[in-house]
């Protein structure tokens, strides 16, 4: 049974949408929606607009949760919240930004936009197409539409949830009516997110008993306790090991985690996050500089959970990056006039920030007018840090695997290291636990298809995930052919997992690998060195189908390696830079062109 679009009251992707379900529907299914339909159209369930005036229930409006999301947070917050319309009765449905087709947003009703902000303050990989649009002179007016958006971000960037910030502001130039203000959230999102969408869903209004069906929750009654973002699951670390040889400039720890216990699955493509502590000797000195009583009590949670002020400093609140509205809110806590000259001027508070923790505040600023309590009340959480699996869950079954590059550098007379990165170097032992969850991310992920080529570009850890891909097509004997660029600063030293690779290579796991080694050479080379060298190759990958990755470094490594690819498909395909642009683009929104860039 299907639809004929001649002389129908739906549009093209409406009668795609219904002959899609009807096909999957048996007679009992189709009679009761015929039913249901019937029901909902009686006069006791007539509308608003029916009867206007009278008094009567209003219907609810059909509503669109949009997100754009580079790791997950966005796509995962916008599922649950439709998932909560759904049990409610509303119409509602979630979408990826490169999913919606944007010509249907003056059609919409109430629409929702959840997105993060990339790089600098650009929209995340799979909103570009959508934020194109809208800010296209395509775009239509949206005259009756309400809207409201979730930026998240971290503010320790300068231009702080600016893709939230422009679409929102956008979004009401057309004409579009904000139900309820933007929120833009930092790393720790979760109590700002939750306060924005009950402000949204009282907004909405409910649906007045127009469905009454009473969907059940099903769930399974267990002792164990569910590990999540919020509950992380105490991981012990079954290895700890310096992948860089003797005499390397860096130092990049393998680290191999025990999650029996814990019931995480993961993808290849996902992310591990860790909530890390803070240096000890580091809060110590900040303590000592406050002259601070370290067995104080202090509120650690919006549900006044109490801890002892250096425990709190160790493992709740960051004290090593600095963010803007950090310094504006220490501004009230002291009269030095040097100090609000600083939080007076975004530039010098940028140029400030850099390289500089809240122990260089304390003792650049003091001294300070505030307790302990009121100062730490200032301090954002501890948030997590995401690394990339290095491992395929099929291939190493209860364990997960990490590449971390610890970060060490010198500034204003002072050694530091990267509160994470640090700890997994430092202070970590085998036995010790670390607390861990799964982060989920689409966005980068291996083909349905096995037999599908792959190619594999990266530099340094960025070639983690490479490493969980091609376990997981060795586990699934996958037939797909596979191409790795990998790019590092000397071959000796920084080989990362360099057996593994040759043994793929001898046993056709990994079809063909290239390497760059920058400081091995007189003049530097790089893994876009490598692309264009072999450019005919590679463009005849993409032409039979190839997925591409991109992992790194965002604003030197992967911005070179897109350009570089654009240039490929121009001179091979002999196309004009706006055509390689439009190639490009479809890749993206096919996920043949898929990153993972910090």
């Amino acid at each position: 049974m299907n639809l004929e679009v001649k002389n129908s009251p739906f549009d093209q992707e409406q009668t795609d949408q219904l002959n899609r379900l009807l096909v999957t529907m048996d007679d009992r299914q189709k009679i009761w929606l015929s039913g249901y339909l019937a029901a909902v159209q009686s006069p006791s369930s007539h509308t608003a607009k029916d009867h206007e005036g009278e008094g009567s229930s209003t219907a609810a409006r059909q509503v669109t949760l949009l997100y754009g999301s580079h790791t997950g947070n966005c796509e995962g917050l916008a599922e649950e919240y439709a998932n909560q319309l759904k049990e409610k009765g509303f119409e509602a449905r979630y979408l990826d930004m490169d999913e919606y087709k944007p010509k249907n947003l003056k059609n919409e009703q109430d629409l929702l936009i959840l997105t993060s902000t990339h790089g600098d303050g650009d929209p995340p990989d799979n909103a570009l197409s959508f934020y194109d649009f809208l800010f296209s002179k395509r775009a239509p007016k949206l005259d009756g539409i309400r809207y409201s958006v979730l930026a998240l971000g971290d503010s320790s960037y300068e231009f702080f949830c600016q893709t939230g910030k422009e679409i929102d502001e956008r979004l009401h130039e057309l004409g579009a009516e904000r139900i309820h203000p933007r929120v833009d959230c930092d790393l720790d999102f979760e109590e700002h997110a939750e306060s924005w969408w009950h402000g949204v869903f009282d907004q909405l209004g409910d649906t007045q008993g127009q469905i009454s069906q009473t969907i059940e929750k099903v769930s399974s009654v267990t002792d164990r306790p569910i590990y999540s973002k919020k509950n992380p699951f105490q991981a012990e670390v079954l290895e700890n090991i310096n992948l860089s040889g003797r005499g390397s400039n860096k130092e990049t720890r393998h680290l191999e985690l025990d999650l029996e216990g814990s019931n995480f699955t993961y993808e290849p493509g996902d992310s591990l996050g860790i909530y890390p502590k803070n240096e000890e000797a580091l809060v110590d000195e900040l303590i000592e500089e406050m002259d601070w009583d370290p067995d104080l009590s202090v509120i650690v949670n919006k549900d006044g959970e109490l801890r002892a002020l250096r425990e709190a400093l160790i493992s709740h609140y960051e004290i090593t990056s600095l963010t803007t509205p950090l310094l504006e809110k220490l501004a009230s806590l002291t009269d030095q006039e040097a100090f609000q000259q600083l939080v007076s001027s975004k530039e010098e508070m940028n140029a400030y920030i850099y390289g500089r923790d809240l122990l260089d505040v304390v003792r650049d600023y003091g001294p300070w007018k505030a307790g302990a309590e009121e100062f730490v009340s200032a301090l954002r959480k501890i948030p997590a840090r995401l690394y990339s699996i290095a491992s395929s869950l099929k291939g190493n079954p209860d364990e997960v695997h990490l590449t971390i590059g610890t970060v060490r550098y010198d500034s204003n007379g002072r050694k530091r290291t990267g509160v994470c990165s640090g700890q997994c170097a430092e202070r970590t032992e085998v036995g010790d636990h670390l607390s861990v969850f799964v982060q989920k991310n689409n966005n980068f992920k291996l083909p349905d298809d096995p037999s599908t080529p792959i190619i594999m570009i990266g530099a340094g850890t960025g070639v983690a995930p490479y490493r969980s891909f091609l376990e997981e097509r060795e586990e699934s004997e996958a037939q797909g052919s596979s191409w790795l660029f990998f790019g590092e600063q000397h071959f000796v030293t920084d080989f990362l997992y360099q057996v593994e690779w040759q043994r793929w290579l001898k046993e056709g796991v990994l079809t063909k690998m290239d390497v760059a080694f920058s400081r091995d050479t007189s003049e530097k080379v790089y893994v876009q060195h490598r692309l264009l060298e072999n450019r005919k190759e590679f463009y005849q990958w993409l032409t039979s189908g190839a997925y591409v990755y991109v992992c790194g470094d965002e604003k030197h490594m992967a911005k070179d390696v897109h350009n570089t690819i654009l240039q490929i498909i121009k001179e091979e395909g002999s196309y004009s830079e706006a055509e390689a642009e439009e190639y490009l683009k479809e890749m993206r929104k096919a996920k043949r062109y898929q990153r993972d860039v910090y």
